[in-house]
């Protein structure tokens, strides 16, 4: 859910898409308990899949850019963007939860030093107020860990570690293994329906840190590409067309066994909960790659709309959920139709989202931006973690 400068339509309208899905499948779960949207209502939650593999390329192109530039990432630098960044609109959103709870709906949250620490993820009951934070919290921890890595490595690099692309390549695949393993060593204790509800799959799989934390890795795999392979990656940019097309078809068939192998209520069966999110991941990453690519021109369409949805799509997410549940919960005495209340919804959830952006999330960024105007150190000559990335072989 981070923002760039430079506006890219193609991205842009996945970002917009991204959080059209999510509002989707929230109005189906509290507002309507039916799908509204038809199917899109049932799978709406891999909106929020689509945002962590856009996370995963954003902050990795950040951090890449300046590596292959051979500047030395400053990690107080990059914590304290992230803070100015993500913070302000998260702590105005929860403080409306802990002084107006009754309004907010759900079942009472997990302790509030949780969500200050952003481990309210782990062992998240479904239901509970501004569950749905979940996401932030393993996006966090992505953006605490990635740079960390990074830093890492220029450290062991000026220790005369001989350190390659390739190492980085094997740590992606070595973090994708661990998710799946995960999922399936947990899909063993929560893959049968003993609660009636499915808690413990939601809980410990869809919740949890390492069975999401692999859904980065495509992202992450992209920036590399542009950053590191650049002869490969402008050939790949030359073929737009076959991208968009190939990651179409690769997002609509995921999409598809998403669909038609859940069990609302419940979870995946075994193939799917151990590399379904894997898979579905890939093919988001696909179509983040053509909408990269100047020859796409699907993806690059200006679509009326999806650039301020884009825009806004940080504050729609964190305060959709409760404004949706409060306006439903004002409505039901009036008597107001279904496609009355889901106009009235709609916009009052864009607006807000437009609100939130304009008085605190772009005075923030203004700020950050006067403070701290970059991630890396002014001073820094070019690290060997850098020169050995960008002097292998091409290709």
């Amino acid at each position: 859910m981070t923002m760039t400068k430079s506006r890219n339509p193609g991205l842009d309208t996945l970002r917009a898409c991204a959080i059209a899905l999510v509002f989707m499948y929230h109005y189906e779960v509290f507002v309507s308990r039916a799908p509204t949207f038809g199917w899109l209502s049932d799978i709406g939650w891999v909106g929020v899949d689509l945002f962590f593999v856009l996370s995963g390329y954003l902050i990795a192109n950040q951090l890449f850019a300046g590596v292959a530039r051979g500047q030395a990432l400053s990690l107080p630098r990059f914590y304290a963007r992230r803070a100015f960044r993500t913070l302000p609109v998260f702590w105005l959103v929860l403080a409306a939860f802990v002084l107006f709870p009754a309004a907010m709906g759900g079942r009472p949250p997990p302790p509030w030093w949780r969500f200050l620490t952003f481990t309210q993820n782990i062992g998240l009951q479904p239901g509970t107020a501004f569950s749905h934070a979940w996401s932030l919290c393993v996006e966090e921890q992505f953006y605490l860990v990635l740079p960390a890595i990074l830093a890492l490595g220029a450290w062991l690099a000026r220790g005369r570690v001989t350190l390659t692309r390739a190492h980085g390549w094997a740590l992606m695949g070595a973090l994708v293994a661990v998710g799946v393993v995960a999922r399936w060593v947990l899909w063993q204790k929560f893959g049968t329906p003993t609660d009636g509800r499915g808690d413990g799959y939601m809980s410990w799989v869809y919740f949890d840190t390492l069975c999401r934390f692999d859904e980065f890795i495509p992202g992450v795999a992209v920036a590399m590409l542009k950053h590191f392979h650049r002869p490969a990656w402008d050939r790949l940019m030359a073929r737009g067309g076959l991208l968009s097309a190939l990651g179409a078809v690769a997002s609509v068939g995921m999409l598809t066994a998403a669909y038609l192998f859940y069990d609302n209520g419940h979870g995946w069966g075994f193939f799917m909960t151990a590399f379904g999110y894997s898979l579905i991941a890939l093919a988001f990453a696909i179509l983040v790659a053509a909408a990269l690519s100047p020859t796409a021109r699907m993806l690059r369409w200006r679509i009326p709309g999806a650039d301020k949805l884009a825009l806004w799509s940080y504050s729609t997410y964190l305060s959709h959920k409760p404004l949706a549940y409060f306006i439903a919960q004002q409505l039901k005495p009036l008597g107001v139709s279904d496609g009355a209340r889901l106009a009235i919804i709609t916009l009052a959830c864009v607006a807000m989202g437009g609100l939130l952006y304009k008085l605190v999330e772009a005075p923030f960024m203004a700020l950050r931006d006067r403070l701290v105007p970059s991630n890396f150190r002014d001073d820094a000559s070019t690290p060997p973690l850098a020169v050995d990335a960008v002097s292998q072989p091409a290709g």
